[in-house]
């Protein structure tokens, strides 16, 4: 696969022991979400293909282990360079299997070029320490690479979580398998060819896709993978934890959310309501931090539902490519069902349409932004993600109250807390079960904070030190 400036959607392969594969046996067809058209055939993986990505990332392994901290910084940052002088070839692409605006996906590729920089400099700080002993003895206290990793990233960031599963194992010296979404391969080939034109050995990366079931079988059930990372549902995660237990693989799970938003009545209520709006139509709210449980105290809860509804009516909904749109579709034909069959629940149950609640008619999953308002614990999507732009709304009274309305649900990714009251700000900011709470703010993702939950949401972090440390382990040395 070679780079262009060109709008040719490349020709679609798994790279496996340092040469790209074109051709299978079996495929996926590959759709642009915004217009239905093939864009192309992805090779899938036969238990043949795994077992080669198996050995070379063993072998890759013996040797990236003992490659200097100095070199795979130099890899890290020249993959960081080359995203950003193909960043807008690896955008259109990656708008054309995803569906988000151009604008978006411009900034994701370039979030993961600051990820590689970050990770760069940051494997040079790896450190160990020397304990306290008596002359003559000795105790040291190592950090080593953990080992080949298998690592599977969904669709909804198809740059950016590819980058993700492979910045952290490359500087701590592992190899690794990547299995991205088969419904947008060519970000993850961009991201993997960046890497391997930056001077990445062939059997340091694996890229390969396939029946996902078979494909994380056959790699948790080998000896030689010795870390799961995944992002992807809570359903998944679970099947693949019980995978990675029969061979105790230390495992790094980011999985579903339900983010609430607790809204007091001494909000900037104008600035409240347009970074919510703004957040709640990036990538169309397939987004697992994406806000979605809008708790609004009772004082300005009619007033807030009115302008929010008002603003999400003015989003245009259109193709990705298009600069004038301002959310792209959905990403496969089946969100737009799962949220027509959400609303309707919804609506049995007592809620109110105040906007959208619909699909739009012609080519594509486009799906208009929803808005809900006065909807009970007992609708479903009070307690399943929508996983779209989708809000649903509810009165509260009291801090008290919201907090357990916040904490209910058995997940705990993202939550957000708008409020002018500093005291307030930071008694909900101790009391919210999740792994990251944005005060005012909707920004809460950073190469150098760590980014996971906590619940049924997952364990462990990806980005920050903590990303490296999960891509390490311990080893203690006592001399005499």
């Amino acid at each position: 696969m070679t780079d262009s400036s060109s709008a040719v959607y490349p020709q679609l392969g798994m790279y496996i022991a340092g040469e790209w594969i074109m051709r299978a046996d079996r495929t996926h067809q590959v759709i642009d979400p915004a217009t239905g058209d093939l864009l192309g055939d992805l090779p899938l993986a036969q238990a043949s293909d795994l077992d080669r990505a198996l050995e070379a990332a063993e072998r890759g392994f013996r040797v990236w282990r003992r490659t200097s901290v100095d070199e795979r910084a130099r890899v890290l940052h020249g993959a960081a360079s080359l995203l950003r002088e193909r960043v807008e070839t690896i955008a259109r692409n990656a708008t054309r299997e995803e569906g988000k605006t151009l604008a978006e996906m411009r900034v994701e590729t370039l979030a993961c070029a600051g990820l590689f920089d970050y990770y760069a400099e940051e494997a040079k700080r790896v450190y160990g320490r020397v304990l306290v002993r008596p002359t003559g003895t000795r105790s040291l206290v190592l950090k080593e690479p953990i080992g080949p990793v298998a690592a599977f990233a969904p669709w909804n960031f198809p740059v950016h979580n590819p980058g993700r599963k492979l910045g952290a194992p490359i500087a701590a010296g592992c190899s690794v398998i990547l299995k991205p979404a088969e419904e947008a391969p060519a970000s993850a080939m961009a991201v993997v060819q960046a890497l391997i034109d930056a001077g990445c050995p062939g059997d340091v990366v694996q890229l390969v896709f396939g029946v996902p079931d078979e494909v994380s079988r056959h790699l948790l059930a080998s000896p030689i993978i010795r870390k799961l990372s995944f992002t992807g549902s809570t359903a998944v995660g679970k099947h693949l934890m019980r995978l990675a237990s029969d061979t105790v693989k230390v495992t790094t799970l980011e999985l579903g959310g339900h983010a609430p938003v607790v809204i007091f009545d001494d909000c900037d209520l104008d600035r409240t309501v347009e970074t919510l709006a703004a957040s709640k139509v990036r990538n169309a709210g397939q987004v697992c931090i994406s806000p979605t449980r809008f708790y609004v105290q009772q004082g300005i809860y009619d007033r807030f539902v009115e302008a929010y509804a008002a603003r999400m009516e003015r989003t245009r909904v259109g193709n990705g490519l298009n600069p004038d749109s301002m959310m792209g579709p959905m990403a496969n034909p089946r969100r737009p069902v799962a949220l027509a069959e959400l609303v309707r629940d919804a609506v049995s149950h007592g809620a109110r349409v105040r906007t959208g609640g619909e699909g739009i008619e012609g080519p594509g999953f486009f799906w208009k932004p929803t808005v809900l308002s006065e909807v009970p614990d007992s609708a479903r999507v009070m307690n399943e993600e929508p996983f779209g732009p989708l809000v649903v709304t509810a009165p509260f009274a009291t801090l008290d109250e919201v907090v357990e309305q916040a904490n209910r649900l058995p997940f705990g990714l993202a939550s957000y807390i708008f409020t002018e009251n500093v005291r307030q700000a930071n008694l909900m900011g101790d009391a919210l079960e999740a792994g990251m709470v944005g005060i005012n703010t909707t920004a809460i993702a950073a190469p150098d904070a760590p980014f996971g939950g906590v619940k049924q949401s997952g364990h462990g972090s990806e980005d920050g030190i903590e990303g490296l440390a999960a891509c390490l382990v311990t080893k203690t040395i006592h001399q005499i």
